[in-house]
């Protein structure tokens, strides 16, 4: 009974529903901002529920909106919520709900791109590393236009350690299109293995929680929600500067419908390309005739070795772009001739 009853001092006290806030502040979802408002509290509890137990802990929410996942956020218990939102509009809502949470909910108005979150939250909950994850948690529903640019500024935060990371292993649970959701979690052999499957996998354990049908938003996406949660590995599965892996990832997959040799080799210059290519597949024991799709995160990581030692032979090696050699060489429009244009992957922003 005691415990229950600490729960239900967590509550927020009565206020006007979601709709009535949307209502009360003219609110409307804008297309060009790829806004989608969750006004079910059963869904928002849900996708809080993923991030594990808030009690006492610190949240930074991005892109609250109307506020309905920050009430599930606050009803959960976190001691300190600090919700990053840009557009003004949602800013007298938000301060309706910082009142009724006196001294649990700061706002800061801004883009969470540029947002220093190493200097949001105090010193005192940092942890090492390589000790359980911190006290603090980034929880979102993001706009569809943000979640990827994101979520690949948040991993290289991770590999460096700095931003929301400089406290350790912080967690986060986020939304995406269903279709990046797969992308994030998919295994070797699947259609949905991507660059951006390997570039997260690398670095955090990752599961896809589950899926929030398109009709449960306002207005209503085209397509249906997946809920994600990642919390960042103390070992990463691959010791190298993350530029250096997301150049090797980018160009293997560029070619994804090729053998990965293929986007292997153009890591090369022309005159260098076969030997160089021959030597790293051998370095690292890679098949070259697997395809991208194929190739596990330890294959991509003994890749991405076998590229460290080659480049540190070749000095220069690293900037190389055979795209900047072709442009070089006046050869852009053969690009189709050479079958390359149509091969080249979809995802060449993640």
């Amino acid at each position: 009974m005691a415990a229950s009853g600490k729960m239900a001092s967590f509550r927020l006290p009565p206020l006007p529903t979601i709709g009535e806030i949307i209502r009360l502040y003219n609110l409307r979802a804008e297309r060009q901002l790829s806004q989608n408002f969750l006004l079910d509290m059963k869904l928002t509890d849900k996708i809080v529920r993923q991030a594990g137990s808030l009690k006492g802990a610190h949240v930074c929410e991005v892109g609250p909106g109307p506020g309905g996942l920050t009430r599930s956020i606050l009803n959960a218990g976190a001691a300190d919520l600090l919700v990053v939102e840009k557009d003004a509009r949602f800013v007298p809502g938000l301060q309706l709900l910082s009142e009724a949470a006196p001294g649990r909910l700061r706002m800061v108005q801004g883009d969470i791109l540029t947002y220093r979150m190493d200097r949001g939250f105090p010193k005192k909950i940092a942890r090492k590393w390589e000790e359980e994850p911190p006290e603090l948690h980034i929880i979102g529903n993001l706009p569809f236009s943000v979640s990827t640019p994101l979520i690949i500024k948040w991993l290289e935060a991770m590999s460096d350690r700095t931003g929301p990371f400089a406290f350790g292993r912080t967690r986060l649970t986020l939304t995406f299109q269903k279709e990046v959701a797969e992308r994030l979690t998919a295994g070797p052999g699947s259609r949905q293995r991507s660059r951006l499957s390997v570039m997260t996998q690398y670095l955090c354990k990752v599961r896809d929680c589950f899926t929030i049908p398109g009709r449960a938003f306002v207005p209503k996406p085209k397509v249906d929600v997946g809920v994600v949660h990642f919390t960042p590995l103390a070992q990463p599965q691959i010791q190298q500067p993350f530029k250096l892996v997301e150049k090797v990832v980018k160009n293997v997959f560029q070619f994804r419908r090729k053998y990965c040799r293929r986007g292997i080799e153009m890591l090369f210059p022309e005159m260098l390309r076969l030997e160089l290519a021959e030597q790293m597949l051998q370095m690292a024991d890679v098949d070259p005739t697997l395809r991208p799709t194929q190739l596990s995160v330890a294959k991509f990581g003994a890749l991405a070795d076998a590229y460290s030692k080659l480049c540190a032979r070749n000095p220069g090696l690293f900037s190389y772009d055979f795209r900047e050699e072709r442009r070089n060489k006046g050869r852009d429009k053969g690009l189709l001739a050479e079958g390359l244009d149509s091969e080249e992957d979809d995802e060449e922003h993640y």
